[in-house]
């Protein structure tokens, strides 16, 4: 059975019903097939777990060259929209990557890109090592607070928006204040948060 079709399964079944609920069982049951196929491609859980997560990865095409040639700002920004919304698609799967760091071909392509734009730009190889550990974190958490299948959506951010509008001002004068700017969308937070973390390491690149 082709490596493709048992990868992109396994990603569906998280996908469809979390990661909890992939299993070589689980997965053996939907292909069709026994858990002796899948076990000579995979020697445990963990290794195709490792498969999944590449995979997403794998959606995040980027070019190395192109990443240098656009400074290191630009590059990081480019890498961290792109992984987020290669991410966002895959709610259920992004949580697999808190199990333990990615090291699978196409994350490390990723890394190594990101890491060879920190270096040219002058940044000192342990801070360009924190900087692309953060990066990753932060997309990450991002990313599995997506609601990845509509939800409530705009009905929930009326709701919020509601709420924080009709709060007592005596008891909550700042929020009343803020209100009409409530709830802040996920992605407005990501894009805001992204741009304090780039100045915050422009001025430690500096500095170094």
């Amino acid at each position: 059975m082709p490596l493709e079709r048992i990868v992109s399964t396994a990603l569906q079944i998280v996908d469809d019903e979390g990661a909890d609920a992939l299993s070589m069982r689980t997965l053996a049951q939907r292909l069709g097939s026994g858990t002796a196929t899948l076990y000579r491609h995979f020697d445990s859980r963990t290794a195709l777990v490792a498969h999944v997560v590449d995979r997403m990865f794998g959606a995040v095409d980027l070019n190395g060259d192109e990443l240098r040639a656009m400074g290191w700002q630009q590059a990081l920004r480019t890498v961290a929209h792109t992984m987020f919304e290669a991410l966002a698609r895959h709610r259920n799967a992004a949580r697999l990557m808190a199990e333990e760091i990615p090291l699978g071909p196409n994350a490390m392509a990723l890394r190594e890109h990101c890491l060879a734009a920190l270096l040219g730009s002058g940044f000192p190889p342990r801070l360009a090592a924190h900087t692309f550990a953060t990066l990753a974190r932060y997309v990450l958490g991002f990313a599995i607070q997506v609601n990845g299948h509509g939800g409530g959506g705009q009905r929930d951010d009326a709701h919020l928006s509601a709420v924080f509008q009709s709060a007592d001002p005596v008891l909550f004068p700042a929020t009343v204040t803020v209100a009409g700017s409530m709830p802040v969308p996920i992605e407005d937070e990501f894009s805001f948060g992204l741009e304090l973390l780039l100045s915050g390491l422009a001025h430690l690149r500096d500095d170094a």
